[in-house]
């Protein structure tokens, strides 16, 4: 009796010890950016995203800008100034490379398109990368806790009368629709290429704007289905979605990019810019 006694107490104990020794990773992430983050994980993804090829950008306009994170911490962007003033802003978010001159070209053309103030949002805390390896790391690196405080300060930063777009690609995609989320009436509408998209339907009914998005059917990361069940969140929350797929990859808006597609990207633009200019009033 006594040995049988024994053999289920070191059961037992043997049982708690492996249970304790489950990684952590066995939870699934607990938002949009975290899943995101986990596909810098996946071989596959990573080599969607060939190294930026060189580029020096010389702007007219634009201007590296400071200001206050909610938590009172320093953060940084870049700004192109309306050429008249005006209360509308976009807000730019970075590829998973970073705001490097890519990003900084693109926001003052939008500027300039639109007449509107423009400021690409640092989420990386001004380091760049070069290669995916290095984004990979930037990726992952990159605390929600973070990013959110930072975006809360760029909205503080254009005061409670600003009317704000959202826009941004890979990476910046999914933290377009956060930043949609994060400044409630503010926001004006929101534009996202092949990010991941926010599944909780509960907090997708926050949105105060439409939602125009665009994908690629041969993305392996933010895939075809995952874009569905996006559509199917943004209707049980009540919310509009716009979604467009092209034949394309994952990144093919992106003139850095080997695989750039030059006709989807001037498809998507087109439409990105009447989205916005819509509800400009």
């Amino acid at each position: 009796m006594q040995k049988q006694l024994l053999f289920f107490v070191l059961m037992i104990f043997f049982i708690s010890a492996n249970a304790q020794k489950q990684p952590a990773a066995c939870c699934p992430p607990a938002n949009a950016t975290e899943q995101f983050a986990l596909l810098a994980n996946d071989k596959s993804f990573v080599m969607q995203h060939d190294a930026p090829l060189p580029f020096n950008y010389k702007t007219a306009n634009g201007a590296d800008i400071n200001f206050k994170a909610a938590d009172g911490t320093d953060a940084h962007g870049w700004m192109v100034k309306a050429s008249k003033p005006t209360n509308y802003y976009i807000f730019v978010f970075q590829e998973w490379w970073g705001l490097n001159d890519y990003i900084k070209q693109e926001t003052e053309k939008l500027a300039s398109e639109l007449g509107i103030n423009a400021i690409a949002i640092d989420l990386y805390d001004k380091q760049i990368a070069t290669t995916p390896d290095e984004a990979r790391k930037l990726v992952q690196a990159v605390k929600t806790e973070r990013a959110i405080n930072i975006i809360k300060g760029a909205y503080n930063y254009v005061g409670p009368n600003a009317k704000v777009f959202t826009i941004g690609w890979c990476f910046g995609g999914g933290w377009s629709l956060q930043a949609a989320l994060l400044g409630g009436s503010n926001v004006e509408g929101c534009i996202m290429y092949y990010g991941m998209p926010e599944k909780d339907v509960n907090a997708l009914k926050k949105l105060h704007c439409d939602v125009i998005g665009f994908f690629a059917k041969k993305d392996g990361g933010i895939t075809p289905a995952v874009v569905e069940e996006f559509k199917t969140n943004m209707k049980a929350a009540g919310k509009n979605l716009t979604a467009y797929e092209y034949d394309a990859v994952h990144a093919f808006a992106n003139p850095s990019n080997p695989s750039y597609n030059k006709k989807a990207t001037a498809d998507a633009y087109t439409k990105a810019i009447a989205f916005i200019k819509a509800r400009m009033k």
